[in-house]
């Protein structure tokens, strides 16, 4: 059970702990990096656009001005530029407590690829993400205070892993594309976190969603069009939640002391549409140990990160 009308002033203190948020710029992350921020961990904004983190830190840093903040460029629609991250995390040496797997996009309307020849979606907000994870793993603090959350979402219900056509060649849609890449988030963080129980580790692996929440992802994908975008802001505008509450069950999953591994949260409202964080529901599919130990190591050979146990350094294949 979660505390009733849980909010950032919830938040134990963070003075001493470091926080990476990917997608930190705005939306969700942004709010998380803040409240993160405001209750004093440093905070690595991960993010493509160093003009949008330097206007995000001046904002944050307006309402915290002790706020310890740091920007690490990383595209997780590119593998070069994850790997770049990772190395340059190596190079610092600094223990992580927090991982927030939060960068993401939504229902491009026409199929593209990556640079590494994957759907756009599924590149952006699942693959880029599983192979980050697996890179920092080595470099997350021992203890149970230390968190692994992939943002994962309501849509992940209706989702389905498409293994005879991951990459969605055939019969692309937007929609089904996003709701595979929040399937296989939250199929991954409750793998991750059985793993990481296995190997004797008190790192904790959880997942979140932020219901219906107003952000930068309702214009439904940089390449979408007007009447596309304008229908977001429509449907979101009326019955959803600000980002900064939608962050709620992401910020509870990554800093409450009896966040559970293994566990989903989300808002405790209609659907879960809206409202204060609690247990969240996990559709029976995204349960499916077996598939997602399939998903698991395909995703290890597509990103050719093999995800190592904690205290191991991750691995190239081949």
């Amino acid at each position: 059970m979660t505390k009733s009308r849980w909010s950032d002033a919830d938040i134990p203190p963070q003075a001493g702990r470091l926080a990476i948020v990917t997608g930190a710029t705005s939306g969700l992350g942004y709010e998380a990096a803040r409240a993160l921020a405001g209750a004093g961990a440093r905070v690595v904004l991960a993010a493509r656009d160093a003009d949008k983190a330097a206007r995000a830190m001046v904002s944050i840093r307006h309402v915290h001005p002790e706020a310890r903040l740091d920007f690490r460029p990383l595209d997780t629609a590119s593998l070069a530029s994850v790997r770049a991250f990772a190395d340059g995390w190596q190079a610092e040496a600094k223990p992580v407590d927090a991982l927030l797997l939060n960068a993401g996009i939504a229902s491009v309307p026409r199929r593209e690829e990556t640079a590494d020849g994957f759907e756009r979606q599924l590149g952006t907000n699942y693959l880029g993400h599983f192979a980050l994870a697996g890179l920092l793993l080595p470099h997350l603090r021992p203890g149970p205070a230390t968190r692994v959350v992939a943002v994962a979402s309501i849509a992940h219900r209706s989702g389905r892993i498409h293994f005879d056509d991951l990459q969605l060649r055939h019969g692309y849609a937007p929609q089904v594309a996003y709701r595979q890449t929040k399937l296989a988030l939250l199929m991954v963080a409750l793998e991750l976190d059985r793993r990481l129980r296995t190997a004797g580790s008190a790192v904790r692996a959880l997942a979140a969603h932020p219901g219906l929440a107003r952000t930068d992802i309702t214009r439904r994908g940089d390449r979408a069009g007007p009447l596309a975008r304008l229908a977001g802001r429509v449907i979101f505008g009326a019955i959803g939640q600000s980002a900064a509450r939608g962050a709620g069950p992401i910020l509870y999953a990554a800093t409450a002391p009896e966040a559970e591994g293994g566990a989903y949260y989300g808002p405790d409202g209609f659907r879960e549409f809206w409202g204060d964080p609690a247990v969240a529901d996990v559709a029976p599919h995204a349960r499916d140990a077996d598939a997602a130990r399939r998903l698991w190591a395909l995703s290890e050979v597509l990103t050719g990160v093999r995800v190592p146990l904690p205290g191991a350094p991750a691995a190239p294949l081949g």
